[in-house]
């Protein structure tokens, strides 16, 4: 069985408060989400979330497929 090495890359967008997620899946790009804009201390307080916690909040339905 292969496993596969999943990364996630992510970027802040300051004026909209949204964060762009980019998966890549053995080094090849997969697909990309974007956030629904964030309340400022929201969004503040996400600038700072781990790539655990990004994998966490792909479980919620808080953002859409670009």
């Amino acid at each position: 069985m292969t496993t596969q090495n999943e990364t996630l890359k992510v970027s802040a967008n300051q004026s909209k408060r949204t964060f762009t997620i980019r998966k890549y899946i053995d080094g090849k790009f997969s697909v990309k989400y974007r956030t629904v804009p964030m309340r400022k201390t929201v969004f503040e307080s996400t600038e700072y979330n781990t790539e655990g916690d990004w994998k966490q909040f792909l479980k919620s339905d808080n953002y859409y497929k670009v």
